[in-house]
């Protein structure tokens, strides 16, 4: 299965889709053409009503979210999908979310895998094509500031080797608890690649704010190293703003990334956290360098808006669209 092809599949057949890129009409002659096309989705639960304001608003498609989307029945999911195929919409996601296939209770790991085999059988059910993972994070330990990692990892088994320039004798707890969390992800990811072919759903990795893998070419060549088309990238643009810019994340990780997430955060060095969560087009991110950099991978695809709560449906559509347009 291409996925990318799926994507053109659904735009040839779709006329929301090659008619509704920018609520506005056409782009202007001074703006640029993009080979690629990005069509826009939210996140939520897959209710008629909702799907029918979405598509009034201009938005393509959903992302079913949380334990209440992908617990649904193989019947309950097949019937939400031919509701939204009806209206025109897509249900192009399922966000599983946060895993903990790094605890130390066996059990715990177990009942995760087959949580989140379970949520590959609902994404199947709706017509989408990959989940949303973020198989486990570490914390409770030193660790370098954000814009203090400096990682040097091993090539062959993704171990790390430091994680900040300097002596490293202070991060020996991180360094053992990345290692320990990069093997047991690992380990559990191969156990669902079979579900994930079998349904012919992509389990797509993120992360946020797990502290692991938190350099471009370390996640690159995380998700990499399964060498499946099984297993690839959900790229969210704000959740690494405060790592590395948004374009050496879309560098390094190329056509491993499936799908995107629409956030924007505001870098502030004084902040713990290295700055905080804003509306989409109010923070850091260079938002017609992302356009750029999405186009010259050929990522064709969704953008999903997360986050920007507060702004009304019409404005999170005008923003969506300046996104895509390259302003």
């Amino acid at each position: 299965m291409d996925i990318h092809l799926n994507r053109r599949g659904f735009l040839a057949t779709s006329a929301l889709a090659t008619a509704g890129m920018l609520s506005g009409g056409r782009l202007s002659a001074s703006e640029p053409e993009y080979k690629t096309t990005l069509h826009k989705a939210l996140i939520g639960l897959p209710r008629e009503k909702t799907l029918k304001a979405w598509k009034a608003a201009g938005i393509a498609g959903m992302e079913a979210a949380g334990p209440r989307a992908w617990r649904r029945s193989p019947v309950e999911t097949a019937k939400d999908h031919l509701v939204a195929e009806k209206l025109g919409m897509r249900i192009h996601s399922v966000m599983f979310g946060w895993a903990n296939v790094n605890a130390k209770d066996s059990g715990k790991v177990a009942r995760d895998i087959e949580n989140i085999s379970t949520a590959l059988r609902a994404a199947q059910g709706y017509g989408a094509d990959t989940i949303l993972l973020v198989p486990c994070k570490i914390e409770g330990m030193p660790m370098p500031k954000p814009w203090e990692f400096d990682i040097h990892f091993d090539e062959k088994t993704g171990r790390l080797g430091q994680v900040a320039a300097g002596d490293n004798a202070q991060y020996g707890e991180y360094i053992e608890a990345h290692d320990h969390a990069t093997d047991a992800t690992r380990k559990a990811i191969e156990k669902l690649i079979p579900i994930a072919q079998e349904t012919g759903v992509v389990i797509a990795l993120e992360n946020v704010w797990n502290n692991l893998w938190v350099t471009p070419a370390l996640f690159a060549h995380f998700v990499a190293s399964f060498n499946s088309h099984w297993v690839q990238a959900y790229y969210d643009v704000g959740n690494h703003v405060r790592y590395a810019p948004p374009e050496q994340w879309i560098q390094a990780l190329g056509r491993m990334i499936v799908k995107v997430h629409i956030k924007d955060f505001r870098l502030h060095r004084k902040n713990q956290q290295g700055g905080s969560w804003v509306n989409i087009r109010d923070g850091s991110v260079n938002w017609p360098s992302v356009r750029a950099e999405l186009e010259k991978i050929g990522y064709s695809g969704w953008v999903t808006l997360e986050g920007s709560g507060r702004l009304p449906l019409e404005e999170k559509n005008k923003r969506l669209d300046l996104i895509i347009a390259g302003e």
